[in-house]
């Protein structure tokens, strides 16, 4: 097995989550408090880091607007209208284009630091690459605190100890996770995202070691 592990951040980065999560946070702030944040907010707290878990942001902005619901009702409704027979979740596109984890796999072993539960994790992978394999897989359900603690990462490594990890992100949480494991970090900002200067100066002042379109730039922007 290679020496070196390449470690994926899920969302943004295996998957565009524009339709899955981003409509989930919009949809579920319109139920409880009957106004729709737009993405151009969202993307704002997502730049400013600690917002990494999409249950809370919905919480805050809710909040924001003087409605006083229970956390937990948050998280169900939110979980209902992603993860339904006909949820959001099924809005995601995946990413990779055919081949590149076959080729990547030939240089790395493969491995998922995701702020997903592992729920969440096996049906975009059931859906998308069902043969495709992480290992290990760190999920949201693995540790103690969400990123942009190193937790994930720091277990990776104690895992594989004496193997060189790269963590690719698509947020500054992710940035600074790596940045606080002492892992190098390459960061996706698509064309089109909103912010997308934002997020590469920030990702530049965490020393990025690439910031790419999509991971289908991966196998030119990583050592042979």
């Amino acid at each position: 097995m290679s020496g070196r592990i390449l470690v994926f951040d899920m969302d943004g980065v295996l998957v565009d989550v524009t339709e899955s999560y981003r409509e989930a946070i919009q949809q579920t702030v319109e139920h409880f408090a009957r106004r729709r944040v737009s993405n151009e907010l969202i993307q704002d707290y997502k730049n400013r880091g600690g917002w990494n878990n999409d249950w809370d942001l919905s919480h805050h902005f809710i909040k924001g607007f003087g409605v006083e619901v229970p956390y937990g009702g948050v998280v169900d409704y939110f979980n209902d209208i992603f993860l339904g027979a006909e949820g959001l979740v099924t809005r995601e596109r995946w990413v990779a284009r055919d081949g590149l984890f076959d080729r990547l796999a030939k240089r790395f072993q493969l491995a998922l630091f995701t702020g997903r539960l592992m729920v969440e994790v096996e049906v975009t992978l059931d859906r998308f690459a069902r043969n495709l394999r992480f290992d290990p897989m760190i999920t949201a359900d693995n540790v103690a605190a969400p990123k942009p603690s190193p937790e994930g990462l720091l277990q990776i490594g104690r895992l594989n100890p004496g193997k060189q990890l790269w963590y690719v992100g698509d947020s500054v949480d992710d940035a600074r996770s790596a940045s606080q494991a002492g892992v190098p970090f390459v960061g996706i900002a698509a064309p089109m995202s909103l912010r997308r200067e934002e997020l590469v100066e920030l990702f530049r002042a965490e020393n990025a070691i690439a910031i790419l379109d999509d991971i289908n730039q991966l196998e030119d922007a990583l050592p042979q």
